[in-house]
């Protein structure tokens, strides 16, 4: 860059990746303005870290990459750039000292987003970072402008780097509406998907009625091979959780090719098989269905679940096996605006290895704007803090090469 240059850095989304693009622009004295179309910034952060902010996850690359699926290999480098570790020293250094709980999970100890955010927001402020609110991205113009509306009017700003962070297509009441997706071509796109996410079941409207918001506890959900573990809500039409959000890609992809996809819960997870069928022996045999599943000690809402899959059962399974083998037909994905994050997105094809768009050099994409899904349990706010952070250092690389 030219001696005395100051860039002036557009960055379009004030999520995570977004504002982690600004933290990592503005070190290196920038002039970096952040746009955002709500009042304020990180709307879906905080209703993310509404129930505890799950920052990040303990294990090392190898064990993130897993989490990851097809796009491991596609956002490796970000990983690289941006690691778990790295993650833990930001919010620290922003006074949030971090633990990591039973499963892995790894939170700030005071838990809530609120805090951290506050304190994020005050950093990029002293370091010189402007935001301008209710400011929505309008698409691209000429030249290398970008559109900006904003009360009622269309601005045309010609910024020296632009960071698009406008989220995915879920909780569209943050602002993460997926509108976005207008501005760019078919074939650099991938259709929106819902992922972590419930699904609606083959279950009859009596069942949903009586038992909708119920939750089945710390149970395990399988399919072909996959498992999870923990709490599963019964919702107006079917199911969701953490054990269904888990394995909701190869659901969603079942249902896709064959029209539904079959879940199995078992409602005894903590027993064995050997056990479960010693409590059923000690079982009066001529009392009903009924009080034999009230006596091992089930809930009303895992009774009702087993009766309702019991049809499955009644040519070649024991009661005992039933229990660990209940069958849930699962015919949708839940609309995309309940779910927790999407599918879809950017194209890997569309943007090179440092995320710039290949049609619009100097335009980098971060977030859930790219095609990728994970699995909660932090490796969502991961993916967004480390393509946010990658996409500002390719940016800030491409400007050393070009700007000026």
């Amino acid at each position: 860059m030219t001696e005395g240059f100051i860039p002036e850095i557009a960055v379009i989304g004030a999520g995570p990746a977004g504002l982690m693009a600004a933290d990592f622009l503005s070190q290196k004295k920038f002039h970096v303005t952040v746009y955002e179309q709500k009042p304020n910034a990180g709307r879906k952060f905080l209703l993310a870290g509404r129930s505890g902010l799950n920052l990040t996850h303990a294990g090392g690359l190898d064990h993130f990459l897993k989490q990851y699926g097809d796009g491991a290999a596609w956002l490796r480098p970000a990983l690289e750039s941006f690691t778990p570790d790295d993650v833990i020293h930001f919010a620290e250094n922003l006074g949030q000292a971090c633990f990591t709980g039973t499963s892995g999970k790894i939170f700030p100890v005071g838990l809530k987003a609120s805090q951290l955010l506050r304190a994020w927001l005050k950093r990029l402020s002293d370091r010189g970072v402007t935001f301008q609110f209710r400011t929505r991205w309008s698409g691209f113009g000429d030249d290398g402008t970008i559109l900006l509306a904003h009360e009622g009017a269309i601005a045309v700003k010609k910024p020296d780097a632009v960071i698009l962070a406008l989220g995915g297509a879920s909780w569209p009441r943050t602002g993460s509406d997926g509108d976005w997706t207008d501005h760019f071509q078919t074939d650099m796109m991938s259709p929106f998907a819902p992922a972590n996410c419930g699904f609606r079941a083959a279950l009859s409207p009596e069942f949903c009625s009586k038992h909708e918001g119920a939750v089945l506890k710390s149970v395990t959900a399988h399919f072909e091979g996959l498992k999870s573990r923990g709490d599963i809500t019964v919702t107006k039409d079917g199911l969701e959780g953490a054990p269904i959000y888990a394995l909701s890609a190869p659901l969603r992809q079942r249902i896709a090719s064959q029209g539904a996809a079959k879940l199995h819960i078992d409602l005894r997870p903590m027993m064995t098989m050997d056990q479960t069928r010693h409590n059923v022996a000690r079982l009066r045999p001529r009392e009903s269905q009924s009080n034999h599943l009230r006596r091992l000690g089930l809930s009303p809402v895992a009774r009702g679940l087993f009766q309702e899959g019991w049809f499955d059962h009644r040519e070649g399974l024991d009661l005992a096996t039933a229990l660990h083998h209940v069958p849930v037909t699962l015919a949708q994905p839940a609309d995309m605006a309940r779910a927790i994050s999407v599918a879809g997105g950017v194209r890997q094809m569309a943007v090179d290895s440092g995320f710039m768009l290949r049609q619009r050099p100097g335009v980098f994409i971060a977030g859930e704007m790219l095609d990728w899904e994970a699995p909660t349990g932090g490796y969502l706010l991961q993916a967004c803090f480390s393509t946010g952070y990658l996409a500002a250092l390719s940016a800030e690389k491409w400007l050393t090469r070009h700007a000026g």
